[in-house]
Order: C-alpha cells, then structure tokens, then sequence
C-alpha cells in the first residue's frame, strides 16, 4: 500500500494557494463519507514519485494527515498545461461498504509459455483497463490473464476472470473480450530477381518468332534479292535496236 505525508491547509486566497505551489507543495482535497472535506497539501517531490508508480489511481493510499492514518482512493490530479507539473489532486476516503466505480489495469503474464506467440501469433489487447463496480476496500489492484498454454484462435473475456461477488464490471449483459491471440500477419509475396525476369522475357521473345514462322515472315531490308532496285526492261525496244 502507498503511504504519504501530508498536512493541513487553511488558505482562503489564490495568493495563499499559489504561496503553498511555490514551497513546494501541491494543493489537495479529501472528500467522501460523513466527514467534512478536508484541505491538505502534498510535497510536490514525494507525489511525483508515487505518480510516476503504475496505476496510481487505482491504489489505495494511506494519507497520514497530522499524525492520523486516512485510507483513500486518489479520484483525479490535475496538471499545469505549461509545466506538466501536478497542482492539484482530489481523494475520495475509503469508507466500508460504500461501492464505488474505478478502472482497474489489466495484466498479462508467461507469454513465453505460449505456443501460440512461439509460432509467431500476435497478442491483440482490445482493453487494458476495465472499469469495476465494488467495495472501496476490495478494489482488484490488476486484472491477471495467464497466456500458459494459450494458442492461436483463443480470446479471453470477462467470463475467465475470476471476481469476488461484490466486485463486477460495469457493462453488464454481455461477455466482452479483453484480448485475442490472432495468428501472425500475412506476409506480402517477396518480388521476383531480375534473372527470373530476364528468362521470361526470353521465353515472349521465343514464342514472337516462332508464330512468325507459321504465317508469312514480313520482308526486311536484308530480305531483298540483288538487283530487285533496278528498273524493269522493255523487250522490244532492246530488239528494236538490232
């Protein structure tokens, strides 16, 4: 469980707000319950550290306000848009039995006992979170998908993870997928070298000559007999002459 210090603030002004950012803390609230809404700040270091921890949001933190232990549910933090520094974050209090709506990540382990990604199948995640209804003190820190013995063609949904009574999803009425072992992506056919083009152009021109020779081979330059340039000769005026 994540624990962090932090301390009470009375600020009324954006002065007193922005005097709080600058000594190097963040501003946050913690809500929920009977009890009031309590106004507290954060060292900004700390925070950063545990935001940067996986699934900071849904993880119950343990605020030790003034002394006092406080269970709660980090709900949002905001961020400067120029800095991308945290300004601010909201806390809703874990109270008993009280059901509350959070998104819990999924994860998948032993992919290298999977025959299905040895032989080259793809893991397609079509949800790495998946919203949950239940206790704020029983909220699921993952969702665990054993890929042991998994092959192509298999899909996994909601129905093969095992949830306690009172934890459910909230889409109801139907088995969603979560993920699916696809088979691996069709390869596009490698072109041909060039020798094997070269060969089959060989084989057109083959084919062209050989049907020429079938029909009347077209006459040509070189095709002409000798003399076929000369002018025709007029018989009886070469007898004419004797």
């Amino acid at each position: 469980m994540i624990s962090l210090d932090a301390n009470t603030r009375d600020n009324k002004t954006k002065g007193e707000l922005s005097a709080i950012r600058d000594s190097g803390n963040v501003p946050a609230i913690i809500y929920g319950g009977k009890e009031k809404n309590e106004k507290i700040s954060i060292s900004k270091k700390l925070l950063k550290i545990t935001i940067e921890k996986e699934n900071f949001l849904s993880n119950i933190v343990t605020l030790k306000v003034n002394g006092k232990d406080q269970n709660v549910l980090p709900r949002e933090v905001v961020y400067d848009v120029l800095t991308d520094e945290p300004i601010h974050v909201d806390f809703l209090r874990v109270v008993p039995g009280v059901k509350i709506r959070i998104e819990v990540p999924v994860e998948f382990i032993n992919h290298e006992k999977s025959p299905g990604l040895k032989r080259g199948g793809v893991l397609n995640i079509v949800r790495r979170k998946v919203e949950l209804k239940c206790p704020s003190e029983k909220i699921p820190e993952k969702l665990t998908i054993d890929l042991d013995n998994v092959d192509i063609g298999e899909s996994f949904k909601i129905s093969s993870i095992k949830l306690e009574n009172d934890v459910v999803p909230t889409i109801q009425g139907r088995d969603f997928v979560i993920a699916t072992l696809a088979a691996p992506t069709v390869m596009k056919e490698p072109e041909k070298p060039a020798e094997a083009d070269a060969a089959e152009g060989e084989g057109v021109a083959e084919g062209t000559e050989a049907a020429s020779a079938d029909g009347e081979k077209p006459a040509t330059e070189g095709d002409k007999k000798e003399g076929d340039d000369k002018k025709p000769v007029d018989k009886k005026a070469a007898e004419s002459k004797k």
